[in-house]
């Protein structure tokens, strides 16, 4: 299936390429291919994108041994390789989002029944029609509205990847129906509402729904205006604001009889009575704010079963345990005219006891950005202090090309 879906692309591709007189790319990081028809009533981009991740961490020795760390362990490997396409179809106002992940972690996952034991290919696949200048609705599978760091693309991220907060905590992809309101009350003030009611088990499920559908509802704030190039949801201060900016994002997510440890993530709970399913309910409050070379986000977490008890019993037994708690991530870094940045970074996760145990991570990154994020170097090393197990120190470097 994979190397049928690659064939095609790359047919599609070069016999395009083959019947045309000369194809001329757009700019670097633009997409490989724009297409807009001759009657002006669809257009279609074409990008594709990789990173390129070495790891290697080691694990502190108990202090009988003299407490050093030791025995490091490096892992190499493609982190995300995908293909995007996006543009409008009969009208500018139908806009629309294809994308597809090739790597092994884009597509794992998937090999259970709920998936028909296939790999998960589709990332994003979503129309949106804008009905009014401020209203819009937006159907598909994509990224729910839920904390900030997740809905920034992965390949406009300050760090090598998101935070500890994100993995445990975010509420990610889904199949479902967006209302979506913009408004500017007054002066430079911007807000946001969207309104989402989705399916409830995560991206590429085939076999229909296990529990109830979700709910997400999220407001933002922009007090001071638009941030340059949508720089509210990019990572670092690449456009180096002139004026001071930020965004505050409110969300509240309830996910009826979630089928899932994590709600959209994480392992199918086994249960033969799906009213043993519980509800989950997660809050997120974030913020970026972003001047001439400083840019800060925070982020806070809360998910937790309706009453309060994340441990799912069936039959006298435990059938699974969702992964509840509280987890708040603080970051900050500075771009210096010649496009290197620093950064750091402090995440805490306290989950609920008896799901995990606390973890503490310290980053300190250091990135060069050659083309904006579409072609960057970045490195950061980071220092794990876990409540009971053996500490952890790790450093990554990675390559991100986005063309």
């Amino acid at each position: 299936m994979k190397k049928l879906l690659m064939s095609m692309i790359l047919i599609s591709y070069f016999n395009f390429v083959s019947n045309a007189q000369s194809v001329t790319a757009p700019k670097f990081g633009k997409g490989l291919i724009n297409i807009m028809a001759a009657d002006s009533t669809f257009s279609m981009k074409f990008g594709m994108r990789f990173q390129n991740l070495v790891t290697t961490t080691w694990t502190k020795e108990d202090e009988i041994d003299g407490g050093v760390y030791a025995d490091p362990q490096t892992n190499f490997l493609i982190r995300r390789a995908r293909f995007k396409f996006d543009g409008f179809a009969y009208t500018p106002k139908l806009k629309y989002k294809f994308e597809v992940g090739l790597s092994n972690r884009d597509q794992s996952g998937g090999g259970t029944s709920e998936y028909s034991n296939s790999p998960r290919y589709i990332l994003d696949a979503w129309v949106q029609y804008q009905f009014n200048k401020n209203w819009a609705v937006k159907f598909g599978q994509g990224k729910l509205p839920g904390n900030r760091e997740r809905v920034i693309s992965s390949g406009n991220l300050q760090f090598v990847d998101r935070s500890r907060l994100n993995s445990r905590y975010n509420i990610d992809r889904d199949f479902g129906l967006h209302l979506i309101h913009t408004s500017n009350p007054s002066g430079d003030l911007l807000t946001k509402l969207i309104a989402v009611v989705y399916q409830g088990e995560g991206r590429n499920v085939t076999s229909g729904n296990v529990g109830g559908l979700g709910y997400t509802l999220r407001g933002e704030i922009l007090p001071f205006g638009k941030f340059a190039s949508k720089g509210d949801y990019i990572g670092s201060s690449i456009k180096r604001e002139s004026t001071p900016k930020l965004s505050v994002g409110v969300s509240y997510d309830v996910n009826i009889g979630a089928g899932k440890k994590r709600g959209q993530n994480g392992s199918f709970l086994q249960v033969s009575d799906e009213d043993n399913l519980k509800t989950l309910t997660t809050v997120f409050a974030d913020l970026m704010f972003k001047y001439k070379g400083f840019s800060v986000m925070t982020e806070y977490a809360d998910k937790a079963a309706t009453d309060n008890d994340p441990v799912v019993m069936e039959s006298n037994s435990i059938a699974g345990i969702y992964y509840t708690g509280i987890g708040i991530s603080m970051q900050a870094g500075y771009m210096f005219e010649n496009n290197y940045e620093i950064a750091a970074r402090y995440t805490a996760i306290s989950p609920d006891e008896v799901v995990d145990q606390k973890d503490n991570r310290y980053t300190l990154g250091l990135n060069k950005y050659i083309v904006g994020h579409k072609l960057k170097i970045q490195t950061d090393f980071t220092y794990r202090d876990r409540e009971e197990s053996n500490d952890q120190l790790t450093y990554r470097l990675q390559v991100d090309l986005h063309f």
